[in-house]
């Protein structure tokens, strides 16, 4: 019998449950059914954990919006995958942290014969939000300077490679001098170390004292305000999570008007609503990794049963890289 982790209840880490389920008797027609190896462990699972983000469905649920594995049936109408394909997602429905898995070809996605089930797992959600942030939200430019915050995390190293191969000066935000170094290395052009640095006075050197035209803040509480300092004049704040937690409420003529700036709070499901958005992003992103211009940075593999320490883990916003559970 097959297994998966259930949440019962909101909560913690500890609300994860490691549990049997049987599988439905038919598949539906546009479906594939997946025997999964490789699970990725994304910050937005917490939040429907937590209950920060209202889950779709009501408990009990499985979480997780990201895994591969390979085709072991089809449904009757389904043309484009075949049984033995290697498959990847990183979408809607949630549901990825069990062992076999039905699911749309919709938001299914090939992987390519160069790329391990492992990598496809770990990469495929944090890097198609690199992206839409980077190509389609904002584009960035060769020799502009932007403020990244959280360098040297999952999302953080993929868009430290990713500004490095457009030549765009990657200013990073970082805990540890170690964490530093690994960013670094990844392609971020400057390091600033929030723990030991005032992070506002670090930019304006940098660029000086003209500020950054965009900011790319994953944080959300505790960057917020050093974000928008950092700006410069109609500058663009991308809010795109909130390790830290929310962000508290803002009196919006007060904190956007003095410099005139815009700001945004997007979703990778609106940037890639569609089978066409879709292709693109997995395409763009599979073509970074193809041509080494983007490598995997899985720095913890987990079992599933083990998914609450894993949470765990990631939440102590210790960890660099990328965490996947195995099952």
């Amino acid at each position: 019998m097959p297994k998966k982790i259930v949440i019962t209840k909101l909560g913690g880490p500890e609300v994860l449950e490691y549990v049997d389920y049987d599988l439905e008797s038919k598949i539906l027609d546009n479906d594939v059914r997946i025997k999964q190896t490789s699970i990725g462990l994304n910050y937005i699972d917490t939040y429907h954990r937590s209950g920060i983000y209202p889950l779709p469905t009501k408990l009990p649920v499985c979480p997780g919006l990201e895994a591969s594995g390979e085709v072991i049936e089809l449904g009757k109408n389904v043309s484009r995958f075949k049984i033995g394909d290697r498959v990847c997602y990183a979408s809607v429905p949630i549901g990825a942290y069990c062992e076999i898995r039905d699911f749309s070809t919709s938001n299914l996605i090939k992987i390519p014969d160069s790329i391990s089930n492992d990598t496809a797992a770990s990469i495929l959600l944090q890097g198609m939000t690199v992206e839409y942030l980077f190509e389609r939200l904002y584009q960035i430019k060769k020799d502009e300077y932007i403020l990244f915050h959280a360098a040297a995390g999952g999302v953080g190293l993929i868009a430290c490679q990713w500004a490095k191969s457009i030549g765009c000066k990657m200013i990073g935000t970082v805990s540890t001098n170690e964490k530093g170094e690994l960013a670094k290395a990844n392609g971020c052009s400057f390091i600033i170390n929030y723990k030991s640095e005032n992070v506002v006075e670090k930019v304006k050197e940098i660029t000086n004292n003209i500020g950054v035209p965009v900011v790319f803040d994953g944080v959300g509480k505790d960057t917020f305000n050093i974000s928008l300092e950092c700006l410069s004049l109609r500058g663009l704040m991308v809010s795109f999570g909130q390790s830290s937690g929310m962000v508290p409420q803002v009196d919006l003529h007060k904190t956007f008007n003095p410099k005139s700036l815009y700001y945004t709070r997007p979703t990778l499901m609106h940037y890639n609503s569609n089978r066409e958005e879709l292709e693109n992003s997995s395409n763009t992103l599979f073509n970074k990794i193809i041509n080494k211009e983007i490598k995997g940075n899985i720095t913890k593999i987990f079992d599933l049963k083990e998914a609450s320490k894993a949470h765990l883990k990631l939440q102590s916003r210790t960890t660099t890289g990328s965490i996947i559970l195995k099952t």
